[in-house]
Formats: structure tokens, C-alpha cells, sequence
């Protein structure tokens, strides 16, 4: 596996990557290149779209405000999505954006917004989501975006699963408090959903509802009451550390 070069200026695109070609710069990104980073013609950065794996590309200014990029050579082949499933309750603003941030560098595939009864906001804005998702990508060297999908209420959330996929319930009342104990019965490298509530915790009848269900684990997360944004972080590090790829 090629090394991650951790010093150079890394930009998603959505163009497709390939030997020879160029990428074209909508304002926003060159205005980013040019006069926010203030790199000149010739200068160096990577480039990936989630899908090519990721190039190294040389600026080619056009003006003060427009440039494009010619693609040198592929430094990193195109890697698959963690099978890490993250489903939560939304938050407000500046800690939705550090959830949604934290939930890409720490390896979830995929990312699903879940309203419940106790659920402060009402909607979800999906652009902003998905460009904290793009910068968290982009900072912290991951090829293959995790997939947002639409916000749903729980019990569509909860039917929309897959059959077999266990599903990791943090529950301050779970019966064991050794989340590592209660994950050790699950194969490793296997797919999982991890379920964060709402602030105010999820009412009896969601709680039953998520309990009813096959292959439920519930993950105690310590003697702490967390905030919804720090259980998330908390939660995928136990399951990383036991289950996924920090092995």
C-alpha cells in the first residue's frame, strides 16, 4: 500500500481521474488554490473523487481566478468504503458538523441521519453535511467518501437495515459495562450498525422497538453521561479497536 503523503494540499473533485487528463476548476476551488492557499502555476497538489484513487496534478493558472490541473501520476490506488454503518440522532449546527467530521476520520462507510421522538431539530441540511464530510476527506487522506444517505425517522431507519448485520445499540443501561466484553462475540471485519441517540435518550417505545430486533448489542459507554457528538467518537473507537480496521 502506497504511503499517504501527509505534507501536500489535497482537493476533491467529482471530474474523473486518468493517465494524461485534466481537471477543470470550478471559482470556488481555483479562488481556494489560488488566492486562499496563494499557489503558484506549477505548483503541486492530489486529487481524488472517490472513485479513480488518488493523482498527483500540477496547477496550470489561467488568470487570477481560474486555473485547472493536469493530472502527473496516480500515487494511491482507489481503496472501498469501511462496512461501518453510523446512524444518529441529528444535533445542532456546530456539532453536527464536528460529528459528521469526526464520523469520516474515524472510518465510518456510511452516514445516516435518524430523527426520533426526542430529536431537537426538524431537518437536516445536506449540503453542509456533505462539505464536512468533502473537508474531513480531504484533511485527513481518505480515498473512498462514506455514503450520506437521507434522514429517515427511526423505524424506517430500523427496517432499512440489513438482515443479518448487528446492530450496536449505546444503551446506558446496557447489562454489560465492558464494551469490549460485549463486542467480542461478533466476527471481526465483519459489517455493523452503530445507533447514537438523541440527547434526551430514546423513549420506551423506540428503545422496545430497537431491542426487538435480532442481533442487537448494547454497548454501555461508561459511568459518564456523553454528549451525543462525543458518544459517536467514543463508540466507533471502541468498535475500530475491537472490530475493524485498527487491528
Amino acid at each position: 500500500m502506497a504511503i499517504h503523503d501527509r505534507a501536500s494540499q489535497r482537493l476533491f473533485t467529482e471530474s474523473p481521474l486518468q493517465p494524461d487528463g485534466e481537471v477543470e476548476l470550478g471559482r470556488e476551488a481555483a479562488n481556494y488554490l489560488l488566492n486562499v492557499l496563494r499557489l503558484g502555476a506549477g505548483a503541486e497538489i492530489l486529487v481524488f473523487n472517490g472513485r479513480d484513487g488518488e493523482w498527483r496534478a500540477s496547477l496550470l493558472q489561467e488568470g487570477r481566478r481560474a486555473a485547472r490541473l493536469r493530472l502527473v501520476e496516480r500515487t494511491r490506488e482507489q481503496t472501498g468504503r469501511p462496512d461501518l454503518d453510523l446512524l444518529f440522532a441529528p444535533l445542532k449546527h456546530a456539532r453536527l458538523d464536528y460529528l459528521a467530521q469526526k464520523a469520516v476520520e474515524m472510518g465510518a462507510g456510511t452516514i445516516q441521519p435518524v430523527f426520533t421522538r426526542r430529536t431537537v431539530p426538524n431537518r437536516v441540511n445536506s449540503a453542509r453535511l456533505q462539505a464536512n464530510v468533502i473537508e474531513a476527506a480531504e484533511q485527513c487522506g481518505i480515498l473512498a467518501l462514506p455514503e450520506l444517505r437521507p434522514e429517515q425517522d427511526l423505524p424506517a431507519a430500523l427496517a432499512g437495515l440489513e438482515p443479518g448485520r448487528p446492530l450496536l445499540f449505546c444503551d446506558e443501561a446496557a447489562p454489560v459495562a465492558n464494551p469490549v466484553e460485549a463486542l467480542a462475540g461478533l466476527p471481526r471485519g465483519g459489517g455493523v450498525a452503530l445507533l447514537i441517540g438523541p440527547e434526551g435518550g430514546f423513549d420506551p417505545e423506540e428503545r422496545a422497538a430497537i431491542l426487538a430486533r435480532p442481533l442487537v448489542v448494547r454497548l454501555s459507554l461508561g459511568p459518564r453521561v456523553m454528549r451525543a457528538d462525543t458518544a459517536a467518537v467514543a463508540a466507533l473507537a471502541v468498535v475500530q479497536a475491537v472490530l475493524g480496521d485498527w487491528r
